[in-house]
């Protein structure tokens, strides 16, 4: 596996942590755990590496829902929408990852893209 792929992925991550003020140490931590075990799967399946970045989005997400936290919540619905998460299109995590609002299923931004919450 390329490791530029990884750091790639791991980059657009943690650019969208950023842009929603979730780049915690726990936060960051599940990244790194998530690149390592993306770059394990990727040497099994080399076909796979296209999808690599937006499953690492998808097991951030995974991590920190199952610390108590929603990332990336939508910021695009408006105040009387009631609050919901992003998540990552097509399910598999590529070839384009895109973020998607699960309540509309409007495309929001591309993995790497968010905007910051208002």
């Amino acid at each position: 596996m390329d490791a530029t792929l990884l750091l790639e992925a791991r980059a657009l991550v943690l650019s969208d942590l950023q842009a929603r003020g979730q780049a915690s140490a726990d936060a960051v931590n599940a990244l790194e755990d998530a690149v390592s075990e993306r770059g394990w799967w990727a040497d099994q399946w080399p076909e796979g590496a296209r999808y690599v970045a937006g499953l690492v989005a998808q097991d951030v997400q995974d991590a920190l829902f199952e610390s108590g936290s929603r990332w990336p919540l939508c910021t695009g619905c408006g105040v009387d929408a009631p609050e919901h998460s992003l998540y990552i299109s097509p399910d598999l995590g590529g070839p384009d990852p895109v973020w998607v609002c699960e309540e509309s299923g409007d495309v929001v931004a591309p993995l790497g893209r968010l905007e910051h919450a208002r």
